[in-house]
């Protein structure tokens, strides 16, 4: 296990300073329980803001050396990093961005400014502490620039990051100004990882739309690195909610609770940090309607209304908290008795003791944010339940939570009627059926917790980096490229076997767009000119389009993948074939581009292909699923084969492939020396039939039948300008 080097905006351990001496006691939160619950084998250092702004050179040294101790190492923050870095573009930009609350964004410049220069903050601590073979964790959208920074300085270094919040649609990512910027920073991470499914096809919807990095079941291709995007729902400490150590029943909250239990009453526990997001002001006006509906409860049920202080120097945050109390009141004033209130009302923390002690004695907790990452609350109502497996979960299907506790009441926060359903529902529910479900909940809860969580991401991106490794072993080194040349130079018949799209020219929205630039003309000339070389094109591309683009170089050729072949300056076709399926084909296809404006067909002589790669991916998909059926129930009977390349389906003749015309070449005679590139599928033919040793090399880094693997167009250019050196 290499070490492990967490980056996060806060460090578990938070700095007072009182009377001019500095005071440290541990931070609360899910993430510094779940990293601090991972295998004590594991070497790891952990680097983040203590908290507390110290600008002394002597302060520093001494929170230095004094969390160095615990392998903690501080980035220094002054105030106005704060309030521009967190509280601006954290707390004014991100946070309701991703939430989906545009209307509090804040477009503000100076906001991304000290946004970038804190990153930059943290990247010089996190590269002056990193090490040979470490294993970098950065966390949430604090830091989302950091993977993208430290990978400018280690480009080979494994770089994992992790956001705790959700990841909004691409039509509502696509509004911030600083999107591109943004994602190349996530984009420098080799593994990220989201909550739920959705945040993560959002992301990677984003990425193609913004960055035109194409996704393959996840995984992304990005220069010259396998980037893996996934799913990993953080868990909780179950076992410190399931049995929490006892305590002394002396609070006062101890004794409120023993007062509830006295009455007799029905207990509906509500926690949430105070903030928009989590529909506080919706959940007061659902529950002043079911006592208005329901008057046979007013007396019986009392809601535990309890809200965090947080942000309190924020507009939003303080009309927040007016509204909370003005709803309170009112909802007091209208059903109070003398020995009732419906509302007991706290705005303030909760010791864990007092809150686990609520979580046991709630009949009902309702969770229901507009917009939740996860929602690790409604986790720890389930967990305290170890025991008497009684209660009811009412939850927001907005939060992540809600994919895993399905057997939770999920409801929508904005619909008070569903939400009032729920609450009879709940009140109504027989024991054993409560039981059920929350017995369900636990079990998964138990398998799934922090720890699992934390070492799940661990392990995927210790896996991911070892097939990187594989991956970079196959890749064409500076050694192979040598021993390439020299083969190459030493050579007396070479046969070379070069793809044309995405190999030598890149793609284009118009095909017709990819017409051979100058340069590229002159390094064809070049290599055909050598005496010892035979140079051939292999191509999808149609006869008349090769020949005008390249014909007058007297090259050979292959178009439409084999079906003509062009040597002694004249094409000649395979035998066999026939075009007379395009009557029942190509209609089809016509109406598939009625239905889909930006799509396009392009006619060859024996094959016919459907182009979608200038709209939406997801509709390209859509309509490839759609008459995917359609043309293999056409194509059954009549020796055709339909292909799938980058954003086209072809349909062709199935006798021919770019392998049947490779072996043509290489049975010419015995070559000393063959080389190879190409892109895509079509390709995999030409390399499966070339003998061992030649040098075939794919151009990306997906799997392959080629010995080798290099990165984009640039490359293959680049080597092929090295061989007439």
């Amino acid at each position: 296990m290499p070490r492990l080097v967490i980056v996060s905006n806060r460090l578990p351990v938070t700095i007072d300073k009182r009377d001019g001496e500095l005071f440290y006691h541990p931070s609360a939160g899910g993430l510094a329980t779940g990293l601090q619950s991972l295998d004590q084998s594991i070497e790891k250092i952990w680097i983040g803001w203590p908290g507390k702004e110290i600008e002394d050179g002597w302060e520093q040294e001494a929170v230095r050396s004094r969390l160095a101790e615990d392998q903690l190492h501080p980035v220094f923050l002054t105030n106005k990093d704060i309030q521009l870095y967190y509280e601006g573009f954290s707390n004014k930009v991100i946070w309701p961005h991703f939430h989906y609350f545009t209307q509090y964004t804040t477009y503000e410049e100076s906001f991304w400014e000290a946004y970038r220069s804190a990153n930059q903050k943290f990247a010089e601590v996190v590269i002056a502490q990193l090490q040979e073979g470490d294993m970098l964790w950065v966390h949430d959208y604090q830091l989302m620039l950091l993977p993208g920074m430290v990978r400018a300085s280690f480009p080979h270094l494994s770089i994992g990051f992790f956001l705790h919040i959700p990841f909004p649609s691409y039509e509502l990512f696509r509004t911030l100004p600083w999107r591109e910027q943004i994602l190349n920073g996530l984009l420098g991470a080799d593994q990220i990882g989201f909550h739920t499914f959705d945040y993560m096809r959002h992301f990677l919807s984003a990425v193609y739309r913004i960055s035109g990095f194409e996704h393959n079941f996840g995984r992304l291709t990005v220069n010259n690195r396998l980037v893996n995007v996934d799913v990993f729902p953080m868990g909780i400490d179950y076992e410190k909610y399931a049995f929490p150590e006892k305590v002394a029943d002396t609070t006062e909250s101890s004794r409120l609770i023993q007062r509830l239990l006295a009455k007799k009453r029905k207990i509906i526990i509500s926690i949430d940090r105070l903030d928009y997001t989590k529909g506080i002001p919706q959940r007061l006006r659902a529950f002043d309607q079911f006592l208005s509906k329901n008057p046979h409860y007013q007396g019986k049920v009392t809601l535990m209304l309890i809200v965090v202080p947080s942000r309190s120097n924020v507009d939003q945050y303080q009309d927040l908290k007016d509204e909370i109390d003005i709803q309170v009141g009112r909802i007091d004033g209208k059903y109070r008795t003398f020995g009732w209130s419906p509302i007991q009302y706290f705005f303030r923390s909760f010791s864990f003791t007092d809150l686990t002690a609520l979580y046991q004695v709630a009949d009902i907790a309702m969770i229901t944010p507009l917009r939740d990452g996860m929602n690790l609350v409604a986790k720890e109502y389930v967990a305290s339940k170890e025991s008497s497996k009684e209660g009811v979960l009412i939850l927001s299907e907005m939060a992540g939570a809600a994919n895993e506790l399905s057997d939770a009441l999920l409801v929508n926060p904005q619909d008070a009627n569903d939400m009032i359903l729920a609450m009879e529902k709940a009140l109504k529910m027989p024991l054993k059926e409560q039981k059920q479900r929350m017995i369900k909940m636990q079990q998964r809860l138990k398998k799934y917790d922090v720890r699992y969580w934390a070492e799940t991401f661990l392990n995927q991106q210790i896996k991911k980096h070892k097939v990187k490794g594989i991956t970079a072993t196959n890749m064409l080194n500076d050694a192979t490229r040598n021993q390439l040349i020299q083969d190459y130079r030493k050579a007396k018949k070479r046969l070379i076997l070069l793809d044309y799209d995405g190999t030598l020219m890149p793609f284009f929205p118009d095909p017709l767009m990819a017409k051979p630039d100058k340069k590229l003309l002159e390094l064809l000339e070049g290599l055909k000119s050598q005496a010892n070389n035979k140079l051939v094109i292999i191509s999808g591309r149609d006869r008349q389009t090769l020949g005008d683009w390249l014909g007058f170089l007297q090259l050979e050729m292959a178009a439409e993948h084999g079906v003509w072949r062009f040597q002694d300056n004249q094409w000649t076709m395979s035998p066999g074939l026939t075009a007379e399926w395009k009557a029942d084909i190509c209609p089809v296809l016509e109406d598939l581009v009625e239905r889909t404006p930006g799509s396009f067909i392009e006619q060859k002589d024996f094959s016919v292909a459907w182009h979608y790669r200038n709209i939406d991916r997801d509709l390209g998909e859509k309509r490839v699923r759609e008459f995917r059926d359609v043309l293999r129930y056409l194509t059954a009977n009549l020796d055709l084969q339909v292909l799938e390349g980058n954003k086209v389906v072809e349909i062709k003749n199935a006798g021919v492939n770019k392998g049947k015309a490779t072996l043509g070449w290489v049975n010419e005679t015995d070559w000393d020396f063959i080389m190879a590139f190409g892109d895509d599928h079509t390709d995999e033919d030409t390399f499966r039939v070339l003998p061992p040793d030649a040098y075939s090399i794919k151009v990306g880094l997906g799997p392959t039948a080629a010995r080798f693997n290099t990165v984009g167009v640039d490359s293959v250019r680049d080597l092929l300008h090295s061989l007439l050196e």
